[in-house]
């Protein structure tokens, strides 16, 4: 199993920013994809970002050019920057990882809330 402690999460002014990490804990096997997705109140969870081993980065259309993702593979950590945050980004954030050997693991979440 991988354990995942996420933090950064609060509340926030629309245009502010906002920083999401996620530390995962040591692995035997490798960390393939780190990511996000969140869940607002009422709807279904969605994709966000994320980042390969190799450091290629996808980003739902929505976030793309205002959230940036980054990794670091020697400590197991994923970040999340949130810029130019608006209402419709308030939702729990769900940190994730996935390894080939076993598949997806999730974090406990985040609130994450945009009002002004």
């Amino acid at each position: 199993q991988v354990q995942l402690v996420e933090s950064g999460g609060g509340l926030v002014q629309p245009g502010g920013s906002l920083r999401l990490s996620c530390a995962a804990s040591r692995s035997q096997f490798s960390i393939n994809v780190m990511g996000w997705y969140r869940q607002a109140p009422g709807k279904q969870r969605e994709f966000v970002a994320s980042i390969s081993s190799s450091g290629s980065t996808n980003y739902e259309v929505s976030v793309k050019g205002r959230f940036t993702i980054s990794r670091d593979n020697a400590k197991n950590t994923v970040t999340l920057q949130m810029n130019s945050l608006k209402p419709e980004d308030t939702a729990v954030y769900y940190c994730y990882v996935y390894r080939a050997y076993d598949g997806s693991h999730w974090g406990q979440g985040t609130q994450v809330t945009v009002s002004s």
